[in-house]
């Protein structure tokens, strides 16, 4: 049941992803194959690996999207079918768009399988509109001194993709889109303006949230209503919650794993060239 400002709440589920990560999922689930253009969002852990047991994602493929990595603690590897290899430290970003085919893995880091720790982050599909879908694979990186971040009263905002707060994100984004992480303290309160024309979404991962009066459990993924701002107060505990806004593509979408397309003929085409290893040969513009 949903109130005031919030138009929806997706409530996370736990599953297990990648290698056999576990990972809490507020979508896609049964009833809720996305929110539009994000395709699916995950919080990786928070999970405490001993030294020699952590894993992460193998080799696989992906076209059609984009996909942002979003690292608080641990450390991973990333290469793909680009040339690149990058390493993943905490408060580092990696947005990698699919486009036309990319095969990537992203596993622990060396130093992170010998020592073990706590590995906690987010892992975000964002869909591409038909006109970009065959784009050419791009990676782009942020190490965590590159977010831009304002810090205030109580409050910490890092802004990851967008603007946000007269604040703006390095990368370049197809469409658009903002994506932030708001840490706020005991009891602390921020009146956060929305984008007027990009539907706002928040997700607290770490503690309670009350939005314009509405209490939001933590791994409560919320909607909200079209509002020029919303007024956040933390919970006794604090708040670190991820913020999110674009808008929908209101496009048909048809997805297969890894791939997400337009059309069936497009999804089975995605297949075949994956399986005639032709997956990351670059269309011709």
């Amino acid at each position: 049941m949903t109130k005031g400002p919030i138009r929806r709440q997706l409530v996370g589920q736990r599953t297990l992803e990648g290698g056999g990560f576990p990972v809490r999922r507020p979508f896609p689930v049964p009833g809720c194959d996305q929110v539009d253009p994000f395709l699916l969002l995950d919080e990786m852990g928070p999970k405490h690996w001993r030294p020699g047991e952590a894993i992460g994602a193998p080799e696989h493929p992906h076209r059609g999207f984009e996909t942002i990595t979003y690292l608080l603690s641990g450390s991973m590897v990333h290469e793909d079918s680009t040339g690149t290899c990058a390493h993943l430290a905490p408060g580092g970003v990696q947005w990698m768009t699919a486009g036309s085919g990319v095969i990537h893995s992203e596993l622990p880091s060396p130093e992170f399988l010998e020592s073990g720790g706590l590995l906690h982050g987010f892992q975000l599909w964002v869909n591409l509109p038909k006109s970009k879908k065959m784009l050419p694979a791009r990676y782009q990186g942020m190490t965590s001194e590159e977010i831009p971040r304002l810090e205030g009263p109580g409050y910490t905002l890092r802004v990851i993709g967008g603007e946000i707060l007269g604040l703006r994100s390095p990368v370049r984004t197809e469409i658009p889109i903002t994506y932030a992480h708001l840490s706020l303290g005991s009891m602390g309160r921020l009146k956060l303006p929305l984008p007027a024309d990009q539907p706002t979404h928040l997700y607290p991962f770490q503690g309670q949230v009350t939005i314009e009066g509405n209490v939001v459990e933590e791994g409560t993924f919320v909607s909200l209503e079209a509002l020029q701002a919303a007024e956040i107060t933390a919970g006794s505990d604090g708040l670190e919650c991820l913020i999110l806004a674009a808008k929908p593509l209101h496009e048909p979408m048809v997805r297969y794993g890894p791939f997400v397309m337009n059309s069936r003929h497009e999804l089975i085409a995605a297949i075949e060239d994956y399986q005639a290893g032709r997956l990351t040969d670059v269309p011709p513009s």
